[in-house]
């Protein structure tokens, strides 16, 4: 009885949370990358770890303000640079063209995921059998792909992410992470029938995977930066961030248990 309620003060957060942060250099071949970590300095020993991937302006604050989030809950959280040093795009149509590079070359960013998984787990208090991965919008497909490339993830998490990937059936089967989807329900960038592919590839193969939908939502709904207009098809809400943020941490702690 102690131990559990032990488990439910760490993960719940109501324990006093002294985050630190700092800005962690790690490679992906030749390429320098620069990533981001919170953790609780307060909490000793090993811990699970959750790799934060970017949406597609690259790791600017909002990734790293949900790094800090999830320190509050006493998580290591790695915030990843796919993108690579001071590659960060100052309009969404320098964003469109980097983050497409990587849509468009699946190898890469799956070596690039690789890395920060690899940089994490060298982070001192990680639990490095206990990492997951979460993303937004881009770094939704970021983290989904991660898993269909087999990827010994605890779980991971899509905010928002787009669900077109070019080998979906076949890469289905080397899933080994259990799997969250928060999805806008009238996303104009993520079409029906994405979903019904996606899900069916998921059902095929017998993927424990959750896909939940929130009402009068579009694309990048967590984001207060998107603006309130729906019409434009990206835009915040309040109440989906909120839920979707308690969907992530309740699958979270089911998975690290």
């Amino acid at each position: 009885m102690i131990r559990l309620l032990l488990s439910i003060l760490f993960f719940s957060g109501f324990a006093h949370a002294e985050v630190k942060t700092q800005v962690v250099e790690y490679k992906q071949g030749s390429t320098t990358l620069e990533g981001f970590v919170a953790y609780d300095d307060s909490l000793k020993g090993p811990r699970p770890a959750v790799v934060i991937v970017h949406n597609w302006m690259g790791l600017n604050d909002y990734a790293k303000r949900r790094a800090r989030e999830l320190a509050e809950l006493g998580y290591i959280a790695f915030a990843a640079d796919i993108y690579g040093k001071g590659a960060l795009p100052k309009t969404p149509q320098e964003a469109a063209a980097l983050s497409g590079k990587y849509k468009g070359d699946r190898k890469l960013l799956r070596a690039r995921s690789q890395a920060a998984i690899d940089a994490a787990k060298k982070f001192k208090g990680v639990d490095s059998k206990k990492i997951s991965a979460i993303g937004y919008c881009f770094g939704g497909t970021t983290v989904l792909e991660m898993a269909l490339a087999g990827m010994p993830l605890k779980g991971v998490v899509s905010f928002h992410g787009g669900l077109v990937f070019p080998t979906l059936e076949a890469d289905a089967k080397k899933i080994k992470s259990h799997v969250l989807v928060l999805h806008g329900a009238i996303d104009p960038h993520v079409p029906a029938v994405d979903v019904s592919a996606f899900i069916k590839a998921m059902d095929d193969n017998k993927i424990d995977y959750q896909f939940t939908s929130y009402a009068n939502a579009v694309h990048a709904f967590t984001e207060p930066e998107a603006g309130n207009d729906i019409s434009k098809g990206a835009a915040y809400n309040e109440l989906a961030d909120k839920r979707s943020f308690e969907a992530m941490k309740d699958f979270l702690a089911e998975v690290n248990r």
